[in-house]
């Protein structure tokens, strides 16, 4: 069966094939070859003349690597430019362009800085005319001097050939917003872009290659994941525009105060703007002496009882994520208000965080939040209270993450399972996260968890992103704490410190 892929996580697959040990510049030289090999396989290029034109982000990288590799097997190469060589978006790519500049016996390099270049260019007649010009980088109106050199691609005879994507081209849609190149063939790389099928008379014969990605870089969770988390916030950003955050914790067994804390700390030091923790009046004192930055709203009794519902109804509206479970507790009533909050919750299609305790309560009606945009983070144990499965008598990893994406499916939520490798699935996607120390065995890191996924639900990423750089970041934090306490000295609030680190890739 054919895959197809998004754009978002094809850059997801390329950074992480890098965390792996596979280079972009590798990818780069790979994805040239396979278009020169593609090319030798289909024509008789020996007698042909090429044409390319290439733009300074990597898909033009990935062109002047098969301008090298083509240039000794057919008649004549000529290569253009769109755009400044100063302005080579990536160092791989500018690798590739330089290499180009010692091979002007067997390439022709024109330049085209502005339009007005257009006019002193000879081109001539070439049998293949080579699209890499934009790639997947297509995002709404284009600028000159694409735009022209578009249209004098489709003006021009020949066979056109697209690198992965024709320029112009909307790779995840299929849309043309304004034009694109018409392509006779589309080499795509890795697998083929989610859009390209859906606008033929663009892409023509399409043909998926390899370039050696490997299959690990799609179910590892690598910097990727966290990129695609990373986002610039406008100047105009106004207080709560990045997630306002409802935590419910605290009061169980002996009024356990340190779980919501935790979670709060860490979902404030992950981004979001303002964070309610909601906590039975017996311990609300407490939560607040931790720190000035945590708003505590006291909730009647000792523990969450049916008392607490009323009081909680407006926090709900305004959160824009919550967690619950820090801390709650086991007591009946307790558990009884969990699912009667866990059904508020599923009205509002709220996202949730769903933690230890409230785990629990949750197995008693474990599809309760299907069709909300749900993390639910057990672990070994919580998982098989949850649902009946004991992971810890499978020792295959792989069988694990099989399972684990078998109970995501059945439960409709995401599950985030906690371990040596913490299990990741939304039913679609499965993946496993590596980062993390035996050090984070000491209590509260699985609070600092939930408040980094909790904080990142709350900023409108989809359940499976929050999921897979939550537990990226949590579990990089735990080793960057480890390394500065030098062993296993480490305490969950050691991890609330080091997230900024773990998550800046710069």
């Amino acid at each position: 069966m054919t895959e197809y892929i998004s754009t978002e996580d094809m850059a997801i697959i390329d950074e992480n094939s890098s965390y792996l040990g596979i280079d972009t510049v590798l990818l780069m030289e790979n994805a040239g070859g396979q278009i020169a090999k593609v090319l030798i396989s289909k024509f008789d290029v020996k007698n042909k003349s090429i044409l390319i034109f290439a733009g300074t982000g990597n898909n033009g990288g990935d062109s002047f690597v098969f301008a090298r590799h083509i240039c000794s097997k057919c008649k004549e190469v000529h290569l253009i430019l769109i755009g400044n060589p100063n302005k080579i978006r990536t160092n791989e790519a500018k690798t590739n362009w330089f290499a180009l500049q010692n091979m002007d016996f067997s390439i022709q390099i024109d330049v085209i800085r502005d339009t007005s270049d257009f006019n002193t260019l000879q081109i001539g007649n070439h049998d293949i005319i080579v699209d890499a010009l934009l790639g997947t980088g297509v995002r709404g109106k284009i600028r000159e001097p694409v735009a022209s050199a578009i249209k004098l691609i489709n003006d021009l005879q020949g066979i056109k050939v697209a690198v992965d994507v024709p320029s112009g081209m909307n790779p995840d849609t299929g849309k043309v917003h304004e034009f694109a190149v018409k392509a006779d063939i589309t080499i795509s790389f890795h697998k083929i872009k989610r859009g390209l099928t859906k606008n033929v008379q663009y892409t023509g014969e399409i043909i998926p290659v390899s370039i050696g990605i490997p299959p690990e870089a799609e179910f590892i969770v690598g910097p990727g994941d966290l990129r695609v988390i990373l986002k610039r916030r406008p100047a105009i950003s106004h207080k709560g525009d990045f997630g306002k955050i409802l935590i419910i914790g605290g009061g169980g067994g002996e009024y356990y105060s340190g779980a919501p804390a935790l979670a709060g700390l860490a979902t404030l030091r992950t981004g979001a703007d303002l964070v309610n923790i909601a906590a039975p009046s017996s311990v609300a004192n407490v939560i607040r002496s931790y720190s000035p930055d945590l708003i505590v709203r006291d909730l009647p009794g000792d523990y969450l009882s049916e008392d607490s519902i009323a009081p909680l109804e407006a926090l709900l509206e305004w959160a824009t994520a919550v967690v619950i479970g820090p801390g709650l507790g086991v007591q009946p009533e307790t558990s009884e208000v969990i699912l009667k909050l866990l059904e508020r919750i599923l009205i509002l299609k709220r996202p949730v965080v769903v933690d230890a305790d409230a785990i629990k309560a949750m197995a008693q009606n474990n599809t309760i939040l299907r069709g909300v945009p749900g993390v639910i983070t057990p672990h070994l144990g919580e998982y098989k209270i949850l649902t009946g499965i004991d992971l810890s008598k499978i020792k295959d990893t792989r069988e694990r993450l099989r399972i684990v994406k078998e109970s995501a499916k059945k439960l409709g939520v995401t599950l985030l399972v906690k371990g040596h490798e913490d299990l990741i699935s939304d039913g679609v996607y499965a993946k496993i996260n590596r980062t993390g120390t035996p050090a984070m065995t000491v209590g509260g890191t699985g609070d600092v968890l939930s408040g980094i996924v909790g904080c990142l639900l709350g900023q409108n990423y989809p359940p499976i992103r929050a999921a897979n750089a939550g537990a990226f970041i949590n579990g990089l934090a735990g080793e960057l704490a480890e390394k500065s306490f030098h062993g296993p000295h480490i305490t969950a609030s050691d991890l609330i410190n080091f997230i900024p680190k773990a998550m800046n890739l710069s």
